[in-house]
């Protein structure tokens, strides 16, 4: 049934068993369920959220209706809860007093039928509206409660979704470049390394952590375009000759073409890095000829992690060299081949860069 259609509870609070029994009389034949209480006392534990309406005198012993009616009106339940004063005091202050309690109406005595109708009728209407509104408010609360649930579950698949996409991605992009790091007899740990190393000089060179986290997986491609370098020449042990070293440089602009196929921000990136990490500050490196800043940033940063984990690594034509002489070959291409405001950060955090060394070394050769 609809809180409309159903039976409206009227708590009539009188000491006077004649009254309550008057009223209880009346508010029956209207259609009302009475529930009675002879005290303040009372009527406050008898009160719920089943009352509509509350019908209270004022002369009562102990707690007087004023002082039921604030007790009523402290309970934030039943702050709106529609109060008539039943009372024998009509003069002014009287009412003042009653309004200051939270009255909403006065019916005098001796109780009038017609009266109570009329004003029973209207506060029971506005409760109805009142009850309504916030039925409603309660149902659009819970509708957003819900929905909002829904679409946080939503969200969260569609992370899951899209967190186990871009692992795959990398995962793909990580085989690839292993790949072309196997082929040149280098190791897995050495593109780790890389992207490591570079994520760390773009984050203290200032980039974002968007940009640092898309150093981290693109510089790993650096050497991609390895994979087509014919073997003979990627593995010769020894110097290669005029005809051969043009063949070896092509792999930077093989990895251009492989990655940049792809509209994906990473790869782009990782075409970006393959294409420049060979070029040197002072325009002497290749393919491109590129010098200064005109040198992408990225393919500057991969340029000094490169060549130091390089030097300091065993490759097909030589054994690594000590921390101490790679550095040292390394100062003698500041403002040459390095940009020399990233090797001066390169060396301001050398204790970082050779922590990354240690923690992912590479595992000693087979006996």
């Amino acid at each position: 049934m609809s809180a409309s259609m159903r039976q409206k509870r009227v708590l009539v609070v009188d000491d006077d068993r004649l009254n309550r029994k008057l009223l209880h009389g009346m508010l029956a034949n209207l259609g009302h369920d009475v529930v009675q209480a002879e005290s303040g006392q009372e009527a406050l534990d008898l009160l719920n959220e089943s009352i509509d309406l509350v019908m209270l005198d004022v002369m009562m012993p102990r707690m007087d209706g004023l002082a039921c009616c604030r007790a009523i009106r402290a309970d934030k339940r039943f702050a709106e809860l529609p109060v008539i004063i039943v009372t024998t005091l009509s003069s002014r202050e009287d009412r003042l007093k009653a309004v200051e309690a939270g009255a909403n109406d006065f019916i005098a005595k001796p109780i009038d039928l017609m009266e109570v109708r009329v004003r029973t009728a209207s506060l029971l209407k506005m409760k109805e509206s009142r009850d309504a509104v916030r039925r409603y408010q309660d149902d659009l609360e819970e509708m957003v409660r819900v929905r909002t649930q829904a679409l946080e579950l939503a969200l969260d698949n569609l992370r899951e979704q899209r967190k186990s996409t871009v692992t795959a991605y990398q995962d793909a992009i990580h085989c690839l470049c292993s790949a072309a790091e196997f082929k040149d007899e280098e190791t897995a740990q050495h593109i780790i390394r890389i992207g490591k190393m570079c994520s760390l000089l773009g984050s203290r060179l200032g980039l974002s952590r968007d940009e640092a986290e898309l150093l981290l997986h693109a510089a790993p491609m650096h050497d991609v375009g390895k994979i087509g370098v014919p073997d003979a020449i990627l593995l010769k042990p020894g110097k290669l000759t005029a005809e051969e070293w043009p063949i070896m440089q092509r792999h930077a602009s093989i990895g251009a073409r492989i990655l940049g196929q792809s509209a994906s921000e990473l790869l782009q990136a990782g075409a970006i890095i393959a294409l420049s990490h060979h070029e040197k500050w002072d325009g002497s490196g290749y393919p491109g000829g590129l010098s200064g800043t005109g040198i992408p940033l990225y393919g500057r940063i991969c340029a000094v992690a490169d060549v130091f984990d390089a030097l300091t690594s065993r490759r097909p034509y030589k054994e690594p060299f000590s921390v101490d002489s790679s550095l040292d070959i390394m100062r003698k291409g500041r403002a040459s081949h390095f940009d020399p405001e990233i090797l001066d950060l390169f060396f301001a955090n050398l204790d970082d860069i050779l922590a990354i060394k240690d923690a992912f070394r590479d595992e000693p050769l087979p006996a």
